[in-house]
């Protein structure tokens, strides 16, 4: 038994992911003490042949195990259960004493844990931390914000279990108060968009190609191969691979096609609206979740609204696979481009001080979004700390025009067969309004002002204006 305060790190939560991480910050030299109020995982975790772990079911011994300043991460669920774990570790814990929230915590809560905390005097780090099972145990990406001070506290130990790209850790300050929870919410999002992206990639193989499960495997194997490469393709190959022992079909052919979420999604597309920002292919891929949900309803509509048999492509296999290729190129460009934009623009209204060049760096490795293009936006925002929009950056528009023909092929083809393609649509509509520079919704400014009187401006005369909008005054 290893004496008291000699832990450098605890860890409250002794789940997969709570676990894991522990045990990857064991297996680089770190003394390190796990807590949890189910004695079955502390007995799990004490069982593991690691001399550099140990494990309790009781709050005020794990504390006093621990190093001073005592550091200690909190993998719990998101919501009341985190101010509930706070209140007890305030009385266990002392002024200058580091608590980590590592869960996917709202970043309005977690900016008043920042207030409320610094106000007691201790210091609090809310930290968004991506890769899943494998990623807490081999290496995750990992976005701290909050208390600087206590980030270079904790900094050698993260750069350490971090993953590493070309051999620079994952993991970095993001700023103060929320910045870190605010980061991986929005990298949340653009997980929601490319996953959607790629089941309806799915579909119309599937449906409209009439592709078999092997061949499907093949296109995304392909595409992992080339400039899509990215680790969701990578396991979207896996799963087309995947048969139960003794089974003839995919395990993927016998999942019910209702998505669950946990909610990250949702937030990232209402902080979009409170920010005034159109982020429509995440929007999107939240709303056919929810759409996915309603099983009973959408196997009722099926019988009155039957698919035509006829409605498949008749389209060569492979060359259309590489025009769906260049579209799902175009509309995963636009997904990251709106979560980008996202970040700036938090910066503008919350002050984080977010540098995204070295977010785009993070999300290399690590993280469930790490994908090669990831390089693209790294280059982009290094090259010009300022730049407002990725599709403003020369490279990316270039790559991007020569995928706009593919993108509208595919949608339209999709609209007239009966394929669903929300996300691609969106990212076409986004597209097509974002490179106008004259929109039609100076009409809408004069219906408001019609029916409301919320006035409107001119395009060549300074001011505001109302009109009033009597038939009369309409000439026929």
């Amino acid at each position: 038994m290893k004496q008291e305060n000699q832990n450098a790190f605890g860890m409250i939560g002794l789940g997969t992911m709570g676990s894991n991480l522990l045990q990857n910050i064991a297996d680089h030299s770190y003394n390190c003490a796990g807590y949890d109020n189910s004695i079955e995982k502390v007995n799990v975790l004490n069982a593991l042949d690691n001399k550099n772990i140990q494990g309790f079911s009781n709050l005020k011994e794990f504390t006093d195990s621990l190093k001073s300043p005592k550091v200690v991460m909190m993998l719990v669920p998101a919501g009341e259960i985190v101010d509930n774990v706070i209140d007890e570790l305030l009385a266990v814990l002392d002024k200058g004493d580091i608590i980590i929230d590592g869960g996917n915590s709202h970043y309005t809560d977690t900016e008043r844990r920042y207030k409320e905390l610094e106000g007691k005097g201790f210091h609090f780090v809310g930290m968004g931390v991506s890769g899943g099972e494998e990623g807490a145990r081999r290496g995750p990406s990992m976005m701290p914000g909050g208390d600087e001070e206590a980030y270079e506290v904790l900094k050698p130990i993260l750069e350490k279990i971090a993953a590493h790209v070309d051999s620079e850790p994952t993991v970095a300050f993001m700023g103060k108060g929320s910045a870190g929870h605010f980061v991986k919410m929005v990298h949340n999002g653009i997980e929601y968009a490319i996953m959607q992206l790629i089941s309806e990639s799915y579909e119309i193989m599937k449906k409209g190609l009439q592709m078999d499960n092997e061949e499907i495997h093949k296109v995304y194997k392909k595409w992992n191969e080339g400039r899509l490469k990215s680790y969701l393709l990578e396991i979207t190959t896996d799963i087309f691979a995947y048969k139960n022992e003794g089974e003839e079909n995919l395990l993927l052919d016998n999942i019910r096609d209702e998505a669950k979420a946990k909610g990250t999604g949702k937030w990232t597309s209402q902080a979009a609206m409170d920010l005034h920002l159109p982020t429509p292919v995440i929007d999107i891929a939240v709303s056919m979740r929810d759409l996915s949900s309603l099983k009973n309803l959408r196997v009722q509509a099926s019988k009155i609204y039957p698919d035509l048999a006829e409605m498949h492509y008749s389209k060569s296999e492979s060359d259309y696979c590489d025009q769906l290729e260049e579209a799902f190129y175009f509309a995963m460009v636009s997904a990251y481009a709106q979560g980008m934009h996202l970040l700036y623009q938090s910066n503008e209204e919350f002050k984080y001080n977010l540098n995204l060049d070295l977010i785009a760096k993070i999300w290399r490795g690590g993280c469930i979004i790490r994908s090669e293009f990831l390089e693209d936006i790294y280059a982009a925002f290094n090259k010009n700390p300022n730049l407002q929009h990725l599709l403003l950056d020369e490279t990316v528009a270039g790559n991007l025009t020569k995928s706009i023909k593919s993108n509208r092929t595919v949608v339209s083809d999709a609209v007239l067969h009966g394929i669903s393609t929300p996300a691609f649509s969106a990212a076409l509509t986004y597209f097509d309004d974002f490179r106008s520079e004259n929109m039609p919704t100076n009409l809408i400014q004069a219906q408001r002002d019609y029916f409301g009187s919320h006035t409107y401006e001119l395009k060549a005369k300074e001011g505001v204006f109302h009109t009033k909008w009597v038939m009369e005054n309409i000439k026929n």
